[in-house]
């Protein structure tokens, strides 16, 4: 499966019409993102690269704040 990827103008077209979950903000063409598990209902997402965070444990990416909420619940 494919976790990263580059904004194309299909994946833009597609992608603009919810924005990011991560930080509800439009896409833009040529733009990294990755494909990561979250806070929000359903299952991964596309997001802002910058927005979340590779877990090497599971080899997935998270959104960046759902993955700081689960190591602080871990401390």
């Amino acid at each position: 499966m494919v976790q990263k990827t580059i904004i194309d103008l299909e994946k833009l077209n597609t992608l603009n019409s919810e924005g990011c979950a991560a930080c509800h903000q439009k896409f833009t063409l040529g733009e990294p993102v990755v494909l990561a598990c979250g806070a929000w209902e359903g299952g991964p997402k596309w997001i802002h690269e910058n927005e979340a965070v590779f877990d090497r444990r599971t080899s997935s990416y998270v959104e960046r704040r759902c993955y700081d909420s689960q190591i602080h619940a871990t401390d």
